[in-house]
Order: structure tokens, then sequence, then C-alpha cells
């Protein structure tokens, strides 16, 4: 199974992407599956999991956290993460019985404690908005201490789903504790995807304010 362990939709305040396109493009492109990470919020990926109903594929509800650590994935939540100190994250996905990933972690130039890592379930080790060699810090850094690695396109934009893949057998979330996992992807343009996520943001926040 190849799943694409994260991706936003309209629900993240740089991205347009419907729930149900999210499905189609991923179907389209040969995965089995998708967690729907939007920024602070499972909004989208609650949406995804009510469309989907193909027994085949699988939705998985997340959230992406900024903490002062960066930026902290969730994944099989049920209920939105009301914090963003990181311990107080870990705490809240690990109520819900979720998986803490610790989402491209050299890209902002934050140094995540090591110390604190042993909080942390998984390491994405492979994000398709990062450039190549601070995924290679990300793998060295799991490899380092022992994580599991994810992989995630981090698509904003239709052309970016399936960019980053997580790959696994059958039971997705026993295999993610066990490290059951192997990561493949392709980097992205950082500047060009990230500038149009940049102006997607802008465009959004134009049209809030006239229609408030």
């Amino acid at each position: 199974m190849k799943i694409d362990l994260h991706i936003h939709s309209k629900y993240s305040k740089d991205s347009m992407l419907e729930p149900a396109k999210i499905i189609k493009i991923a179907k389209k492109k040969g995965l089995d599956g998708v967690a729907v990470t939007d920024h602070g919020t499972i909004k989208g990926g609650i949406e995804a999991l009510k469309i989907n109903k193909d027994k085949d594929f699988q939705v998985i509800v997340g959230a992406e956290i900024k903490t002062e650590y960066g930026d902290v994935i969730g994944i099989f939540l049920n209920e939105e993460i009301k914090s963003q100190i990181f311990m107080q994250v870990v705490e809240e996905i690990r109520d819900q019985d979720g998986l803490v990933i610790l989402a491209h972690p050299f890209r902002k130039s934050i140094t995540f404690p090591t110390d604190l890592l042993k909080y942390v379930d998984l390491i994405e080790g492979f994000n398709a908005r990062s450039p190549k060699s601070l995924n290679e810090k990300a793998k060295e850094l799991a490899i380092r201490f022992k994580k599991p690695m994810t992989a995630g396109s981090d698509a904003h934009l239709s052309f970016e789903i399936g960019k980053g893949r997580t790959i696994v057998n059958s039971e997705v979330k026993e295999e993610l504790k066990r490290g059951d996992t192997k990561v493949e992807g392709e980097e992205s343009n950082y500047y060009l995807v990230h500038g149009l996520s940049v102006a997607m943001e802008k465009v959004k926040d134009l049209y809030s304010r006239r229609r408030n």
C-alpha cells in the first residue's frame, strides 16, 4: 500500500483543495490512502472520511500543529488538538490513541531538542516540499534515533498529491507503530509551490474580508 501521509485541504488557510478532489486525484495516481492533515484542524480529514465509500482506500484523519519546536502532525485523530505547546500536543494526540509525527524537522531552521524525540512516534523522513538536503538530514535523524519514517507530499495543490509516499502492507496503524515502513517520493520545486500557497492564502483572506 502507498499512502500520502501529509495533505492539506481547503480547511488550511493556504490551500483550496476540496476533500473529495483529494481522494479522486489520489486514486488516479495509484495511491491506496491519504492522511488529510490541515493546519490546526481535523475538519478536512473528517470530511474526507465521510465522503470515502471505498473500502479499499483508506482515509486517515490528521492535523498539523505548529508548536514551539516546529510542526507536529497527529494522525488517527477524532478530536481537535487545542494546544500549541509541544508536550500538551503530544498528550492530546496520545489521549486519542493517535500517532505523533515530527514533520519536516529541519525546514524552518528550528532545532528540535533530541531529548524530546522519545515522545515522537515517527519522523517525516521525506517531505516533497523540502529540498533533498533537508530530507537527507531528516532520514539521518530517524536512523540515528531508531524512529520509523513517514513520507508525505505536503500537498496544497492538486498536482502535488502523491509526491511523497509511505509504503506499508495492510495494517497501516500497527505497521507505522512497528516501523514496518518504507518511504519514497519526488521533491517539488519549493519556491514555486510555496509561492502558489502564499498567493492562495492572500486570495482566501481577501475573499473573506469582502464577505465580512
